[in-house]
């Protein structure tokens, strides 16, 4: 399994050495292996951009999936790349009262869980199904840490 981490963007709160470890262990409590991924952290302007050109909405958002869903000769699955926003996961976090690294943690369940086929905006139903399978993931997370 393969976690490729890149910044676009500077904040010494994220540790794309953890961000990365955490996303394996995502993967491997959603049986993903073997699978690669890439995570690209950035700022509320290059976000904004991505959010523009391929949802046609111009404004900036917190994570953007986007799937690949193709499956190597080695049986290697490469899922696709998750954009997340540091800008707005740090304003996110304030609103919440949250941990800035709980809310990061949050985005990339929440991001993974799309390249896999996930979506919330389809009905109430996946909406739900999405929240409970975030929850489920973020308590396993938890337990790991103990």
């Amino acid at each position: 399994m393969a976690v490729h981490v890149r910044r676009d963007t500077r904040n010494p709160q994220v540790s794309a050495t953890r961000l990365k470890q955490k996303a394996q262990r995502i993967l491997d409590y959603l049986g993903e292996n073997p699978s690669e991924l890439s995570v690209l952290l950035v700022n509320n302007h290059k976000i904004r951009r991505l959010n523009a050109k391929f949802r046609g909405k111009n404004e900036p958002t917190d994570v953007l999936s986007f799937p690949l869903a193709e499956c190597l000769p080695t049986g290697t699955k490469l899922l696709g790349d998750v954009v997340i926003s540091l800008e707005q996961a740090q304003r996110q976090a304030r609103e919440k009262l949250q941990v800035f690294s709980r809310e990061v943690e949050w985005l990339l369940i929440h991001g993974i869980l799309h390249l896999l086929g996930y979506d919330h905006e389809r009905s109430r139903r996946d909406a739900k199904i999405m929240r409970l399978m975030e929850r489920r993931i973020q308590r396993a997370l938890s337990q790991q840490r103990s």
